[in-house]
């Protein structure tokens, strides 16, 4: 079967984030000009620090003006206690959030994205934040009878469209799964599913059910856990900064960390937008782990 590839989407709210030569006289973790303070030390002495989004719900996105979501709720409070009482988005699409963090267009991504190796490579990651499962959206009835990527690899009639970048793609990738379309964010993927374009659309379970909530004509199949070459494929997402940013990684993980710790606490911040403890990381889960792909 030959390989049906399409993108469709938002337009790329970030062009140029490549062009690094823009930012030249400026250090990796200093996007002021002013090489004598690092990173956190401008976003104290000047209360604020922006944040890149990529509009997925219930992690970050804007509402009535205002950035919401889960990984703002934490990051408020988070950013907050380090003195830094004013929080800024961009809203850009998925694949220019490292780009454009490099770049330094803005300070931190809060985008829940997962930690996996090859981003590791690009990026620096807080410790673990939220834990993922996937799910499909399929129309209502789910009239092909999908359950799983595994399912959609063995009936070979099936078109599945997957976020550009995202780890469904990957997994997706890795299965052989050869009918898929390219989307440039969820909403767009969920659209494309009620067009008939696409026969489902993989994301992480919170997503997909929260923002298919009040649907009448697509629905989500049973969360799972993504199992390749029989290693079930752990979906941690964290916060990402630039390498360079090490003071304000540090500060920010110290501060994560009496998140993390504490059940309610946690709760009391990400429930509101449907998470559960179940998206707690267990205490043994690293950073370093996910980045080095040891996922046994």
């Amino acid at each position: 079967m030959t390989k049906r590839t399409a993108r469709v989407g938002i337009a790329t709210a970030a062009i140029g984030t490549l062009t690094l030569g823009l930012l030249a006289g400026c250090s990796a973790g200093d996007t002021s000009g002013d090489d004598s303070m690092s990173t956190l030390e401008k976003a104290q002495d000047e209360g604020t620090i922006t944040l890149a989004i990529a509009s997925e719900q219930p992690y970050s996105w804007v509402e009535g003006g205002e950035p919401t979501g889960a990984t703002i709720a934490m990051h408020e409070q988070i950013f907050k206690s380090l003195g830094i009482d004013n929080v800024k988005v961009e809203e850009v699409d998925w694949n220019s959030l490292i780009p454009g963090l490099n770049a330094g267009r803005w300070d931190v991504i809060s985008a829940g994205m997962s930690i996996l190796p090859e981003r590791c490579e690009e990026a620096a990651f807080s410790d673990p934040e939220i834990m993922y499962t996937t799910t499909l959206v399929v129309p209502k009835g789910n009239p092909k009878d999908l359950s799983d990527l595994d399912s959609i690899a063995a009936s070979g009639d099936v078109t599945l469209a997957v976020q550009s970048g995202a780890i469904e793609e990957g997994y997706a990738a890795d299965l052989g799964i050869a009918n898929t379309v390219q989307v440039d964010s969820a909403q767009a993927g969920i659209e494309i599913v009620q067009s008939g374009r696409a026969d489902a659309f993989a994301l992480t379970a919170v997503s997909m059910n929260w923002m298919t909530e009040d649907m009448d004509d697509v629905e989500t199949t049973q969360a799972f856990v993504q199992e390749i070459d029989g290693v079930e494929q752990i979906g941690a997402g964290a916060t990402v900064f630039r390498q360079d940013d090490t003071e304000l990684l540090k500060a920010y993980n110290a501060e994560l960390a009496k998140i993390t710790a504490d059940e309610s606490t946690y709760l009391g911040l990400v429930e509101p937008f449907g998470f559960t403890a179940e998206n707690l990381p267990p205490a043994d889960l690293t950073t370093e782990q996910l980045c080095s792909g040891d996922l046994s």
